[in-house]
């Protein structure tokens, strides 16, 4: 149930309860003419949840998405984004969790980060779901608030700020990377505008890194599972560098072999099920297969287990082929190989 503010200022209550999805700072209800006492008694009462210390929500059942979203915004305070994982994802490029909000604010803001809000011990609690009120918020804090922000509904970080964002606050270089190539291959942002803000936005880490994965990235990389296939197969056992998205044309249709080593002809295949599950993609990489059975040209496939669990075997299988194919043999073995 929500309950209203009976002032003089109505209108301009509901529409501010429409634009905040039900959720308000205690300076905007005095201004509607309620006191400290009034608000106090409708959140003790439980007629209201208080979320943040000003925070206030004017529903006494769970809060939306929508909710938790406007209540990390107003807290971070006026000009807060958005950020980090909460942004990606908004944008679409990571999977919603219920974990904490992420917001940035500028330098010179007073807030500070929040540990989950739960109800309190006496009040009714109808589930225990509904125990908690609010996730949390984990506030960053930026220099560049004027650069990094964009005008949508709630306001975040731009893609690109984003997945550098995301990037670059993941504990080991080894995650930062999988997490920028993840998210650029599901989001759509382009390589060359990612390196533009590296260039602006010098990151406080892994900025090597970054740029080298971006380089893989424009060479033709697509998924997190090509890069891991390339930095822990290839690249950590001397393996020659594939050619990656090479063409091949299949009855008619111009079709791309995931690696093709033109030492030797061998293609490898990485077969991962949850993108080639449709049917008509099953179709495509049969004929394909059967495409190069007929060309006589050698061929492994690789799933997602195999080149994570198992990259030294992978490589053992590739080399074995590679050399048997006529390739001088110049690889070595990883530091995983003797375990």
């Amino acid at each position: 149930m929500i309950w209203t503010v009976k002032t003089k200022a109505q209108p301009d209550w509901k529409q501010l309860l429409d634009a905040q999805h039900g959720i308000v700072t205690t300076a905007q209800i005095y201004k509607c003419g309620m006191t400290r006492q009034e608000i106090s008694h409708r959140v003790e009462t439980g007629q209201w949840l208080r979320v943040f210390r000003g925070i206030v929500s004017v529903t006494n059942g769970p809060l939306t998405r929508e909710m938790m979203l406007s209540a990390a915004l107003l807290y971070g305070g006026g000009g807060a984004l958005l950020s980090h994982r909460t942004a990606a994802e908004e944008w679409g490029v990571m999977r919603q969790t219920d974990g904490p909000i992420h917001v940035t604010v500028a330098y010179g803001c007073s807030a500070i980060s929040q540990p989950s809000v739960f109800r309190h011990a006496l009040q009714n609690i109808t589930s225990e779901s509904n125990a908690r009120i609010h996730p949390g918020v984990i506030v960053h804090r930026s220099r560049a608030m004027s650069h990094i922000g964009v005008e949508t509904e709630p306001l975040r970080t731009g893609l690109a700020d984003t997945v550098l964002d995301c990037a670059v606050a993941e504990p080991s270089v080894r995650t930062a990377m999988i997490v920028l190539v993840s998210a650029m291959s599901s989001g759509g942002v382009q390589v060359g505008v990612v390196h533009q803000k590296i260039e602006l936005r010098r990151p406080r880490r892994y900025k090597k890194a970054l740029l080298d994965t971006l380089a893989l990235l424009r060479d033709g990389v697509h998924s997190v599972l090509e890069y891991r296939y390339v930095r822990d197969v290839e690249q950590a056992h001397g393996l020659p560098t594939g050619r990656r998205q090479a063409p091949v044309h299949v009855d008619g249709r111009q079709l791309f072999e995931d690696v093709l080593y033109d030492v030797c002809g061998l293609i490898v295949r990485l077969d991962g099920q949850a993108f080639h599950s449709a049917k008509q993609r099953r179709f495509r990489d049969r004929r394909r297969d059967n495409a190069a059975e007929l060309r006589d040209v050698p061929r492994l496939v690789y799933g997602w287990d195999e080149v994570t669990a198992d990259p030294c075997g992978v490589y053992r299988e590739v080399r074995d082929v590679l050399v048997r194919e006529g390739w001088d043999d110049a690889s070595f073995p990883c530091d995983r190989c003797s375990l």
